[in-house]
């Protein structure tokens, strides 16, 4: 957790946080809708990859917004 406290800085203080935040958004919501697209263009259930393409956009969506909000704590 400290390295990604340590990358986050780095970020914060070369100016680009805010575009870096937005394209793990971005790759964040096309993981979301592949793994949609993946679940509801089969036949079958919920699916492993799906579903791990799903929670793993929700954390990228996410996952900006609350580095940088601890990286201005620490």
């Amino acid at each position: 957790m400290d390295e990604a406290l340590e990358v986050v800085d780095v970020v914060a203080d070369s100016g680009f946080e805010g575009l870096i935040a937005w394209a793990l958004r971005i790759a964040g919501l096309l993981a979301i809708l592949a793994g949609l697209g993946l679940w509801l263009g089969t036949e079958m259930g919920l699916l492993v990859i799906p579903a791990l393409l799903i929670l793993g956009g929700l954390v990228l969506l996410v996952a900006p917004s609350v580095l940088l909000a601890l990286a201005e704590f620490a």
